[in-house]
């Protein structure tokens, strides 16, 4: 940290914690600058007060996926059954939304809800900002909509918040109707044979990164059409790096942050072509290296949530989903490199009904439970590192 003035410049080593109480300040002052004139320690005192202590970067977590990510959860009315208002107001759940005191819903100032959506690799110019304020369900959010951001937003804040962490932003990128095995693959991807399990002669080439189409016949010549693999990856990865190289207009008062971690609910596109969802395993390991290093966050922690609708033992494309999420979550085993960083969250028990392709009947519930259920499996993973 450093504070500059016309006759004086100090350098601080950063500071851990941003609520350092005054015998903690003294200490530093004394430990690092000793006795120093008077006028010199206002001075210093004055600018760490401006400053309000925010040396640490403010903590950025990534949601992407498809449409039930973006959020399809009815907010309204108040009087009917599955929206966010009648679970609030009427059955009085997911009480930390609603001031009972003030009959306002709350508003976190510590922890930003951006979302931006765009389709495929449009420009950021032409992508829409949906989301850009404190955390809230209230009149602020101007979505009619929920995804899973309150859930993981609120709980997210509470777990920063307990260990003193400045600031805290939920970064959502994602757009309906996309498939990891397609429209988010991964650069890097290779392309994959498959052989039709009711044709034993016919085989599918199936594209990789930047290739169209999305399949072709092996041996025959690909025609490309307007679209190639990952063009959707390409574009959310992109439109939210503009947004964190920009982050004081996303975040006031922010000047660095941190990509700690990410969250992933997909899997209904693929999991209607048995080709994606045998390989989605495969792809999802590679979504979770990949975004790593994208974003400078080799340390980040990785949460997937399952289709809330596929149970243990299905067999079908769902199924295979699932049991791809559960192979890559560390305390399976099968990845030593994932242990500790990488959990998946088994939806079903939070579903209050309906499947993913029909947004699971727009229950608000469903994308509370989902959220919150991520958020806690989240929190678990950042308490192995303290």
């Amino acid at each position: 940290m450093r504070f500059e003035g016309k006759s004086i410049q100090f350098i601080l080593p950063p500071i851990r914690d941003s609520h350092l109480d005054q015998l903690q300040l003294v200490q530093l002052l004394l430990t690092f600058f000793g006795k120093m004139a008077p006028l010199k320690l206002m001075v210093l005192l004055f600018a760490f007060a401006i400053a309000g202590f925010n040396a640490e970067p403010i903590q950025v977590f990534i949601l992407m996926g498809q449409s039930n990510m973006l959020g399809e959860g009815s907010r309204t009315p108040s009087t009917t059954n599955g929206t966010l208002d009648y679970a609030v107001m009427t059955e009085h759940k997911y009480p930390y939304l609603w001031d009972s005191t003030t009959g306002n819903w709350t508003v976190r100032n510590d922890v930003r809800n951006v979302f931006i959506m765009g389709s495929g690799n449009a420009s950021f110019g032409s992508s829409k900002l949906e989301n850009n304020e404190w955390m809230t369900a209230g009149p602020s959010n101007k979505r009619s909509t929920i995804g899973p951001e309150l859930g993981i937003g609120y709980t997210m804040g509470d777990y920063m918040a307990s260990i003193r962490v400045n600031g805290t932003m939920i970064l959502k990128g994602c757009i309906g109707d996309r498939a990891l095995g397609w429209d988010l693959l991964p650069p890097g991807s290779p392309s994959f044979d498959y052989t039709d399990p009711k044709n034993s002669s016919l085989v599918y080439t199936y594209a990789g990164y930047h290739q169209s189409p999305a399949r072709w016949i092996k041996g025959t010549k690909p025609v490309p059409i307007g679209w190639e693999a990952g063009e959707q990856y390409d574009g959310d990865t992109n439109r939210m790096a503009t947004i964190l190289a920009n982050l004081s207009t996303y975040y006031p008062g922010a000047t660095e942050y941190e990509v700690a971690g990410f969250f992933w609910w997909q899997g209904d596109r693929d999991s209607r072509d048995m080709a994606l969802s045998e390989h989605y395993e495969i792809n999802l390991v590679k979504l979770i290296k990949t975004l790593r290093a994208q974003f400078n966050a080799p340390n980040a922690k990785f949460v997937t949530a399952s289709l809330g609708q596929t149970v243990k033992g299905d067999t079908d494309g769902g199924g295979l989903i699932l049991d791809a999420m559960l192979n890559v979550d560390g305390r399976s085993g099968k990845y030593p490199e994932f242990k500790g960083n990488v959990a998946a969250v088994y939806s079903h028990p939070y579903s209050m009904g309906g499947s993913s392709g029909a947004h699971y009947d727009n229950n608000a519930e469903t994308y509370m439970n989902v959220g919150q259920a991520m958020g806690e499996a989240m929190v678990t993973l950042l308490k192995g590192d303290q």
